[in-house]
C-alpha cells in the first residue's frame, strides 16, 4: 500500500470480520477499566489506551495514523485547529527565553501567533524572507534557537519555500524544520522526505475540503536526534515530574518521544482537542483528497493562465506559471502541481479588487480557502488585516492582493465567471 490514493483511502484503519467499513465515531469523554490500577498504569503512561478524550480518542487516533501514513511520519496526532496544531509543535520544544526563527512568508494568523501572543509568553521570533542569503540565514540562528518554522507554500504569498536548503541550515545548527504543508497537502508534497522533522496542518482546508470542520494535525518524521544535544531539549530528554520523572526520549525513542509528549503534557494542560465528529469528517475528506486536488490544481493554473493574460490585471503570482519566481522550486517539490490558490492584483487597485470580487457569481467572498466550492477574499482587509503596510510587504502580501482559491467546479465555468467579473471593473 504505497501509493498516495491508496492510503487516502485505506491508511489508518483496517477493519476486520464484521466491523464497519467507515471509521467509528467513537462520542464518548470516559472509558471503562475493571481495577484502578489499570487506570493507574495508563496515567503513568506505561501502558496504551483510552481514558479521556481531551488526551486521547480512538476516532481521533485513526484519522491521525491515516494523516502519518500520508506524509511517511512516526507518529502523529489531532488538535482542535491548525493554530494550536502550530502553538503546540512549537511550544512543545521550548519555553520563555527561546528562540524560534521563522520564515517571514506566512498565514497572517500565525504570524500573529508568534509575534504577538507567543512572544507575551517569553518566547522571541527572528523573521527572516525565504530569499534570503546564506550569510543572512545562519547569521540568524542564536545559540538559545529551538527551530526552524515555514510553510511549504505560503499563505497567501505562494512563496515555495527550499525546504533542503533550510533543512540543512537548521540540522547543521542543531534543531527541527517544522513545516506547515497545508496547501499542497502530502498529495503534493511531503516535506520529510526532503529533510524536514515536524510537519503540521491545518485540516479545516483540503483535508476536510468541505468547510465542514475546523482541525489541525502534528506529523513527526522520528527522525531527529534529540539527544544530540539534549541540553537544548531538556523538556524531552529529562526527567517529566509531571509524570513520576518519566524521560520520552528513553520510554518512547526518537520515534514517538515528541508527540507522546506533546499529547500527555500540552493536551493534558491546554485541551486543544478534536472532537470524535470532527476527525470523523476529516477522516471522510481524506478519502478524496488525492482526487479534488488534480481538480484544484487544474482550475488553479487555468485561472492564472487566464490572469496572467488579462489586460486588467496587474500582476499573478502563481507557482506553476513558467515566469514566477518560485517555478523552477515548484518543479522539483511539487512537480504533480502546488495548489489550488491563485494571488493577483488589478490595475485599479483597492478599488477595482472590490468590484471585482463582488461581481462574482460562483466564487463567494469568505475567510477560507481549500474547499470544494471557490472562495475569494482581500487578505489586507480580513486575514492579515492587523500587519501594518511594511509588515504587508515583509509577509508578501500587497494591499491590492486578491486571494482566489479555485474549488472543483467545472473549469471552464469558472473561467467564465473570472472573464465576467473582470469586464466590470
Amino acid at each position: 500500500m504505497s501509493r498516495i490514493g491508496t492510503k487516502c483511502v485505506q491508511a489508518g484503519y483496517e477493519p476486520q470480520n464484521g466491523q464497519p467499513r467507515q471509521i467509528p465515531i467513537i462520542q464518548s469523554t470516559t472509558f471503562k477499566y475493571d481495577s484502578s490500577e489499570e487506570m493507574g498504569r495508563l496515567f503513568d503512561l506505561e501502558a496504551s489506551g483510552y481514558f479521556y478524550s481531551r488526551l486521547q480518542n480512538p476516532t481521533c487516533d485513526h484519522v491521525a495514523a491515516r494523516i502519518c501514513a500520508l506524509e511517511g511520519g512516526s507518529a502523529a496526532m489531532l488538535t482542535s485547529s491548525g493554530q494550536s496544531a502550530n502553538f503546540f509543535a512549537i511550544f512543545n520544544i521550548c519555553q520563555a527565553g527561546d528562540h524560534i526563527l521563522c520564515s517571514s512568508a506566512l498565514y497572517g494568523g500565525t504570524y500573529n501567533l508568534f509575534n504577538v501572543t507567543m512572544r507575551r509568553m517569553g518566547i522571541d521570533f527572528t523573521f527572516i524572507s525565504p530569499d534570503c542569503t546564506d550569510e543572512e540565514l545562519y547569521g540568524a540562528f542564536r545559540p538559545n534557537t529551538k527551530a526552524f518554522f515555514g510553510e511549504t507554500i505560503s499563505n497567501p504569498s505562494l512563496q515555495v519555500l527550499d525546504i533542503e536548503r533550510f533543512a540543512k541550515a537548521a540540522h547543521s545548527n542543531g534543531v527541527p524544520l517544522i513545516i506547515d504543508n497545508t496547501f499542497p497537502t502530502p498529495v503534493n508534497c511531503r516535506p520529510i522526505e526532503w529533510g524536514a522533522d515536524i510537519v503540521v496542518h491545518s485540516t479545516t482546508k483540503y483535508m476536510d475540503g468541505h468547510s465542514s470542520t475546523v482541525g489541525g494535525a502534528i506529523v513527526d518524521a522520528g527522525k531527529f536526534d534529540w539527544n544530540a544535544n539534549a541540553e537544548k531539549f531538556s523538556g524531552l530528554t529529562t526527567p517529566d515530574e509531571s509524570y513520576h520523572g518519566l524521560i520520552y526520549t528513553e520510554r518512547f525513542g526518537l520515534e514517538g518521544a515528541f508527540i507522546t509528549k506533546c499529547t500527555a503534557q500540552l493536551m493534558r494542560d491546554f485541551g486543544c482537542c478534536a472532537s470524535a465528529q470532527s476527525a470523523y469528517i476529516v477522516g471522510l475528506g481524506i478519502e478524496t483528497l488525492h482526487l479534488r486536488m488534480a481538480q484544484h490544481c487544474k482550475n488553479a493554473l487555468a485561472a492564472a493562465q487566464l490572469l496572467s493574460e488579462h489586460e486588467k490585471v496587474a500582476w499573478v503570482n502563481y507557482p506553476e506559471l513558467a515566469d514566477n519566481k518560485c517555478y523552477d522550486l515548484a518543479q522539483k517539490y511539487l512537480p504533480n502541481g502546488s495548489c489550488g490558490v491563485v494571488s493577483f492584483g488589478l490595475k485599479g487597485g483597492r478599488e477595482a479588487a472590490e468590484r471585482f470580487m463582488a461581481e462574482l457569481k460562483l466564487a463567494i467572498i469568505a475567510t477560507h480557502v481549500a474547499d470544494a466550492h471557490s472562495c475569494v477574499l482581500h487578505p489586507a482587509n480580513a486575514t492579515h488585516r492587523q500587519l501594518s503596510e511594511n509588515e504587508l510587504i515583509k509577509a508578501g502580501v500587497p494591499s491590492d492582493l486578491i486571494r482566489i482559491s479555485l474549488g472543483i467546479e467545472d473549469t471552464e465555468d469558472i473561467k467564465e465567471d473570472i472573464l465576467c467579473a473582470l469586464e466590470s471593473v
